[in-house]
Parts: C-alpha cells; structure tokens; sequence
C-alpha cells in the first residue's frame, strides 16, 4: 500500500475502526470529523462476540471488556409473566473466545481508538470538517470538506463514506437509499434506576412482548436504557418532557418515588439498504449504506463488519485485480444488509408486537421451542450473534 492514501468520511465507531486497521498496515489516513469533539450521544452500546474477535486483532476488546459490561445472557420476556427464554451465550465457547456481548457506548469505543490513533505519524484526524460531497476524478477521489478554513478539496486514493445515515458523500452520488420507514417512532429512556433489583431474573439484555405494549430493557454499567414504540397521537415534545417520562417508566415498574432521568431520545426508525455500495473508488459503509432498527444490536456491528471487509480489500488491492476485490465488496456487504440484517430485525421487531393474547401465546411457544432444544439454541445463537453472517458473507464470491 505504498503511497496509498484512505480518505474516511465520518469518526464513528465504523470510520474509527476502518482507520485503525489501515493505520497498523501502514497506509496513509485522513479522517474527517464535523464536530468540534466527538459526540457522546447515547446510541448503539452493544457488540457481539464477533465483532469482539475483530476488535481484539486491533488491540481494543481488552479495553472494552475492562471498562464495559460483560453481559453473557439476554433474554425474551413475556410483560406478564416474566423470563420466557433465556439465552446463554457460553453455548458458543466452542466457537469464540468471546462468548457474551459487551454493553458500552459507541462514542467510547471512538474515543479508545483515537487515544490509540495519535501515536500513528501516518494518520490525521481533522475535527469541524463537514464533508459536502465528493468524485471520482480519474486515479483518485475528491472530497469538498468545509472547515476552519472556509472551503477545501481533499485527494486520495480511496474514499470510505462512514458519514452516517444521512450521508453527503451518498446524496452527492445520487445513489438511492431504497426501503421504508416503520410506522412507530422509538422513545428511549435513560435511567439509573436498579430494575434488576425489582424484576425478577432479569438478564442485561431483555426483549420484552406484550399486546398493549412491547419494550426493550438495556443495561449498561451506570444505567438502564428503556426502549418503548409510540405512535403519531403524541407529539414529540409531550415525549421529551420528564413528566411524560416519568408516567412511563410507572407503567413499566409503580415506583414509590420518581424515577431520576439522565437521557431521553425521539427517533423515527427506517429499514434501508443503498442501491449501490461503490462508484470507483468511493465505497459506502455503516449507516450510509444500510440502516435498521436496533433490534437485536446489529447496526454498528454490521457497520464494523462493512469495515473490516472493506479494508482488507483496500490492502488486497496492489496485488489482486481492483474492480473485481470491490465489485466483491458490494456484493458480500449489500446481500448480508438485504438477507440477513434487514431481515432479522424486521422479525425482531415483529416477534415483539402481538395484538392480541393468543399472538402472544403463539410467540412464546415459539421461543420455548428453541430454548428447549440444544441444537436450536446454538442455531439460534449463531444467527442473532451474527456469526451466520460473516459466513454467508464469505461464501459469496
């Protein structure tokens, strides 16, 4: 990869991860941030266990591991009724030498590999650089960026767009961003609240069905985050307020004192997937190619995966044929987002809802099925850890 340079749009956990890989190959890295810092935003917060094997290459599980919560279980939890399946994912030790997901912020992760990436003397992390857009223009890719400096334009060999769900480098590309939006927005709560001290078995993972309202239980180390659907006839800002928050979580638990707020969050949710993942040398990944519900934790992890792939071609590309190393690219990563990502949390998401009682019954049934059957069980947990994945992944060619 001599004088090989890796333009990457966009420090989130995908763009970090692709520039820290690159950076240990020696290739030359410039990426470019929009904020002044990075921004602490409470998003994705889990990672599987093969997400964990990758990082670990970079030197980064350790830390991950040290500083976030170890969480071995997670669970599918009728409201009524309590624990109705609950998956062990040591069942996969055979397998992974990480066999549990790890809860801890995204933006952490970020930071981790920032204090790693300043050490490097080949990468440059350039901060308030707002990426417009950007073209192939011949041999290389050139990336508009505005900046402290006012207007500037960027060259390098190659372009990763990590810019996020609502990509300029896409947009500027006019590349289709085809699917559809869900029709409930997602509200999420922030609370240090010990729920694990008043539901019983709960696990730190917990997908909770019910027919008047399903949920998600999340635990991280110094809170509960709470994941409720809410449809058009309440408004955002009756959603934002405390009080409303605060009604919400009694529901969920009646609590003799008010429940302590740190974050509440609003968000629609869309199940996309980009009609082209490259033009040239100019390659999609992470949330610019494909977004999903959360269900299940697959949107960062799966964006990470784009990266790992993406770079090892990058790397590959001096010495095997270039269009057919990223015509590959595109099709290994845009038929998991298709096939597997999309699907799978689109069945997540309807697994919870049940509109009456005998659809809640016929759900449960469905999960005792797999927990009581050792094969299904490590099926099931090879599919939802996103090993299935990855190996679907290379057996496209």
């Amino acid at each position: 990869m001599k004088n090989k340079n890796v333009i990457i749009a966009g420090a989130g956990p995908v763009g970090m991860v692709a520039a820290l890989k690159l950076a240990k190959s020696g290739v030359q890295v410039t990426v470019l941030e929009a904020g002044k810092v990075f921004p602490k935003d409470l998003r994705a917060s889990t990672f599987h266990p093969p997400t964990l094997e990758m990082l670990d290459e970079l030197g980064m599980a350790k830390e991950l591991i040290q500083d976030g919560l170890v969480a071995p279980y997670w669970q599918f939890r009728d409201r009524a009724k309590g624990p109705i399946a609950i998956f062990d994912l040591s069942i996969l030790s055979d397998i992974t030498p990480f066999p549990f997901r790890v809860q801890i912020e995204q933006w952490q992760l970020v930071e981790k590999i920032y204090a790693k990436l300043i050490n490097f003397a080949n990468v440059e992390v350039l901060f308030e650089h707002q990426v417009i857009g950007a073209r192939q223009d011949g041999d290389s890719i050139k990336v508009l960026t505005w900046g402290p400096d006012g207007e500037q334009t960027l060259e390098g060999n190659f372009l990763i767009a990590s810019d996020g769900a609502d990509s300029a480098i896409r947009k500027s590309l006019a590349i289709e961003f085809e699917g559809f939006t869900i029709p409930e927005k997602f509200w999420v709560i922030t609370t240090p609240f010990h729920f694990e001290d008043h539901l019983e078995n709960l696990s730190e993972i917990n997908y909770v069905s019910d027919p008047s309202e399903w949920l998600v239980l999340l635990r991280n180390k110094a809170y509960w985050r709470v994941l409720f659907p809410m449809y058009e006839d309440r408004s955002d800002d009756e959603l934002m307020s405390d009080v409303a928050a605060n009604q919400q979580l009694q529901k969920l638990l009646s609590h003799d004192k008010e429940y302590e707020i740190l974050h509440k969050s609003i968000y629609r949710v869309h199940q996309r997937v980009a009609a082209r993942y490259r033009v040239g040398n100019i390659f999609l990944a992470g949330d610019a190619a494909h977004i999903n519900n959360p269900l299940g934790g697959m949107g960062m992890n799966g964006g990470i995966h784009d990266a790992w792939n993406l770079v090892d071609k990058i790397l590959d590309s001096t010495k095997n044929n270039q269009e057919d190393l990223f015509d590959l690219y595109e099709r290994q990563r845009k038929t998991i987002a298709i096939e597997y990502v999309q699907k799978s949390t689109e069945r997540n998401r309807k697994m919870l809802m049940a509109s009456k009682s005998s659809d809640q019954e016929d759900r449960n049934a469905e999960w005792l099925n797999i927990i009581n059957d050792p094969e299904k069980t490590k099926a099931y947990l090879l599919e939802s850890s996103m090993f299935n994945a990855l190996k679907r992944a290379a057996e496209i060619k």
